[in-house]
């Protein structure tokens, strides 16, 4: 595997582009309500950080959804390295649940995410309300058959269906305007990443070879 460059990566901020795009990293508050966790996976001062080709896709989908839509992204997570991803799979809710590691959440290295090739999005409206997409953020369904955050579930009102689709038709536009394949991953409506085929050229990378501004995991 090659080792990223970390000079590819780009911090993502409320300002990046002067775009419709706001910031909610989720993992750094253990009462966060949208932090199925419960408790802290990044340090409170932690920053966004995703790979150059996705960042710049993300912001220009941005523009694209805000002009279809009036919604903006609201950026939930994007790089996240090793370890934080062996924090998540040793929480009490995940230890309960082990069917969700491998189908809703990746094994420790694995996944686009510790490579920053992977981001979660929600759409907000302009009073920073969440857009109803069906379900929350980080829903994982017990019932992998049955789950309503995939994309293929379609017993939902047509606003609902419809939020969705400027939200993945805004991000798929967006990286083809770049000459670039997404993958809009199947079970959660929130995930975009670079395909596998190319990220996984790349080794993942761990909290302790990040430079300090970079690093996220509280120790």
């Amino acid at each position: 595997m090659q080792k990223i460059n970390l000079n590819d990566f780009v911090e993502i901020t409320e300002n990046s582009a002067s775009v419709p795009v706001k910031i909610d990293l989720v993992y750094t508050m253990g009462d966060h309500p949208d932090n199925i966790f419960k408790t802290a996976i990044y340090k409170p001062d932690a920053r966004l950080w995703a790979q150059r080709d996705l960042f710049d896709i993300t912001m220009r989908a941005a523009e694209i959804c805000y002009r279809n839509s009036g919604y903006y992204f609201e950026i939930k997570d994007c790089l996240r390295p090793i370890e934080a991803q062996e924090k998540m799979n040793n929480t009490d809710i995940v230890r309960a649940n082990p069917h969700w590691v491998g189908e809703m959440l990746a094994r420790a290295g694995e996944g686009g995410h510790p490579r920053g090739m992977a981001i979660d999005i929600v759409l907000i409206d302009k009073n920073g309300d969440l857009v109803d997409m069906g379900t929350s953020f980080d829903y994982f369904s017990e019932d992998p058959e049955t789950n309503p955050s995939a994309r293929h579930y379609k017993d939902f009102p047509d606003h609902i269906l419809q939020n969705r689709m400027y939200l993945e038709d805004a991000m798929l536009q967006a990286a083809k305007e770049q000459a670039r394949e997404l993958v809009a991953l199947p079970q959660e409506w929130w995930d975009f990443r670079l395909p596998s085929s190319y990220s996984n050229q790349f080794a993942p990378l761990s909290d302790n070879e990040l430079p300090d501004h970079m690093k996220l995991v509280l120790q």
